[in-house]
């Protein structure tokens, strides 16, 4: 079986394919079959935006795939950045300082300072007439006052998950890819596309 993983990004594609390794699930990214469009996001949920990208590539390129789309939501903020959690300060890009920057303002003062990691799956598969089925992953912890960690990236800096005193930047990449948001909406992915191979 091929299947699509509507990125580019090497790290995502990386821990896909190690944990669907010796599966006989082969896993291409937008650039193995030259799609390089800037594929629509503008939902306004996590759900929407996966869904989008998802079908975006099923509806041009007739094959099975995933897409997926991540937020941060914090309490103090109303759920905020969440799905606009990549262009949080605005600007063009993902400008990672400035979110943090941002994010740490808008919670000064505060006290309430509970945050979760949102990821959400969405997978459309040939074998079954184009079904769309969600996964999601969830991390909670709390938003740090200052940065610290050098690994990650995003808001890993000033994460901390319940359960460890290390925020995800000091984690290191090994124990993150663990217990991510990421790692257990992808998790509950590969469990589907196992049984889908029986």
């Amino acid at each position: 079986m091929r299947i699509v993983f509507a990125t580019n990004n090497k790290n995502k594609l990386a821990e896909i394919r190690e944990m669907l390794d010796g599966s006989g699930i082969e896993v291409l990214s937008l650039g193995d079959i030259g799609c390089h469009d800037d594929i629509p996001e503008t939902a306004d949920t996590l759900e929407g935006n996966a869904l989008q990208k998802a079908r975006y590539i099923h509806d041009k390129y007739k094959m099975s795939c995933f897409a997926d789309d991540t937020g941060l939501e914090v309490d103090a903020l109303g759920g905020a950045p969440g799905v606009y959690s990549a262009r949080y300060a605005g600007g063009e890009g993902h400008d990672s300082e400035a979110n943090m920057a941002k994010l740490l303002a808008g919670l000064d003062g505060k006290s309430d300072r509970r945050a979760r990691f949102r990821t959400v799956v969405a997978l459309i598969t040939d074998e079954e007439e184009g079904r769309e089925e969600l996964f999601e992953g969830i991390v909670t912890g709390e938003i740090i006052k200052e940065k610290r960690g050098a690994g990650g990236f995003g808001y890993d800096p000033v994460f901390r998950p319940d359960g460890y005193d290390k925020t995800f930047a000091e984690l290191g990449h090994e124990v993150k890819n663990k217990i991510s948001h990421r790692a257990l909406a992808v998790a509950k992915l590969v469990a589907r596309l196992l049984e889908n191979r029986r």
